[in-house]
């Protein structure tokens, strides 16, 4: 097992515009980095990469996420794999410790997780910036505030729609598994159906210091919903507290 304060060092360390130049020719776009998508053939670059936000996106095929993300996808590496090589790269020391089943179990369940939360917040992002629902009801809040496009993806600010399993229907049609969707609290089971917690909000990530995403807040719109007499931040649920 990598100790935590390991895992949370490489995530701190890990450049993501040095690791993905060690596959990608890059060239300077303003603060970000272009290239061509190491992913799927395209002949007008779409792979972007913040070197601010620490992650990269190609808007031709979807793919995105953080160091370890890339060297996971690019390299066919597990989680453990991905953290040894970007320890190498970094010159850290990884002093492994033995886990008992419970304690691998629980620590699978929790990266699971976090990939979950991670999913939801590339969800929340796309459906604001790219969705009508999301474009006419979220970012015109945020707009109407005062908030800048640019800000609002600094940030990884998002929109949940107002549709209440959308998110829910997302997540297991791309193949995620209902156990996590509903441990991390995105997804709550009644009957048949499964419903998102948030929906018709906008959404805030809740981040570690290495960036990665531990649960959400969520202001909602509209004033006639049940059980809320004006906007409010609804409940948070946070991994750090599992």
């Amino acid at each position: 097992m990598i100790p935590k304060e390991t895992i949370d060092l490489i995530f701190e360390t890990a450049r993501i515009d040095e690791v993905v130049g060690d596959f990608v020719h890059l060239k300077k776009r303003g603060v970000n980095l272009l290239g061509n998508c190491p992913f799927h053939d395209e002949k007008t670059p779409s792979f972007t990469v913040s070197p601010a936000k620490g992650i990269y996106k190609c808007f031709g095929c979807g793919k995105g996420g953080n160091a370890v993300n890339f060297v996971m996808d690019h390299e066919h590496f597990s989680y453990p794999e991905a953290l040894k090589y970007l320890a190498n790269k970094y010159n850290i020391f990884i002093e492994e410790t033995v886990r008992t089943p419970e304690q691998e179990e629980a620590a699978n369940d929790r990266e699971s997780m976090f990939i979950v939360s991670n999913i939801a917040n590339e969800y929340f992002q796309d459906q604001l910036f790219n969705s009508d629902e999301g474009r006419a009801v979220g970012l015109s809040y945020f707009k109407e505030r005062g908030f800048r496009e640019d800000v609002l993806k600094k940030f990884l600010l998002g929109y949940s729609p107002e549709k209440s399993d959308a998110f829910s229907t997302h997540a297991l049609k791309e193949g995620y598994k209902l156990e996590f969707l509903e441990k991390t609290g995105l997804t709550i089971p009644k009957g048949s159906r499964n419903y998102d917690r948030f929906h018709g909000r906008v959404m805030f990530p809740i981040r570690s210091l290495s960036g990665r995403v531990l649960g959400f807040g969520g202001r909602i719109l509209k004033s006639n919903v049940k059980g809320c007499k004006i906007p409010q931040l609804s409940r948070k649920r946070n991994l750090s507290q599992k």
